[in-house]
């Protein structure tokens, strides 16, 4: 792919991720005319280098975990030597990360009640983020410290439902918590629900 192509979709990204962040308390859907607009470049080059919007969005917010350099927050959480210790990185990682994505992840909520592009991008990220709370969860019960109270799947949805972005914006935008509150109240939280002897 020639550097010309690579730039061109990199413009195309980020006025799409700059639009999200400017439509996060609207439902109004970001359009590709909209993106093209932005981007300064044709509609039909958008749609030269994304067939779809649905395709757009997803690589989106693939884009956006590239340019935060996501695997780079999730090393210590996928190197940690105990359960434990991933289970706390991995809360880490995913709270400290949530401000920097809420924008985004604010509009692609906002819309996704009525725009499947915009419900197929969000679904996808959010299952990669319950992969996450898997591998942490599995790691647990690789030690033998997952509480016998949930089955690792059973455990995996709870995490993930605590860690979800709506739970923080209520908990830091509505409740006032600092971040700091935040993740170490969702760690404590979770060693209570999850873990059965704290290493």
């Amino acid at each position: 792919m020639s550097s010309k192509t690579l730039e061109t979709q990199k413009k195309i990204l980020e006025a799409a991720l700059e639009l999200l962040e400017a439509n996060s308390d609207r439902r109004q859907a970001v359009r590709m005319s909209d993106i093209a607009n932005a981007a300064g470049v044709s509609r039909q080059a958008v749609y030269l280098h994304f067939a779809t919007r649905a395709e757009l969005l997803v690589a989106a917010t693939r884009y956006l975990d590239e340019r935060n350099d996501s695997d780079a927050r999730l090393a210590p959480s996928r190197t940690a030597s105990s359960g434990t210790e991933r289970l706390d990185a991995f809360i880490d990682a995913w709270g400290s990360y949530i401000p920097e994505i809420y924008g985004v992840a604010k509009a692609l909520l906002a819309m996704s009640e009525t725009d499947g592009a915009a419900a197929d991008a969000w679904t996808g990220r959010m299952q990669a983020m319950r992969q996450g709370c898997e591998a942490a969860i599995n790691a647990l019960a690789a030690d033998d410290n997952l509480s016998p109270e949930h089955t690792p799947e059973q455990a995996a949805d709870i995490l993930w439902t605590l860690l979800s972005v709506r739970n923080w914006e209520q908990l830091t935008q509505e409740c006032g918590w600092s971040q700091s509150k935040y993740q170490k109240t969702q760690k404590r939280l979770a060693h209570q629900l999850f873990v059965t002897i704290d290493a």
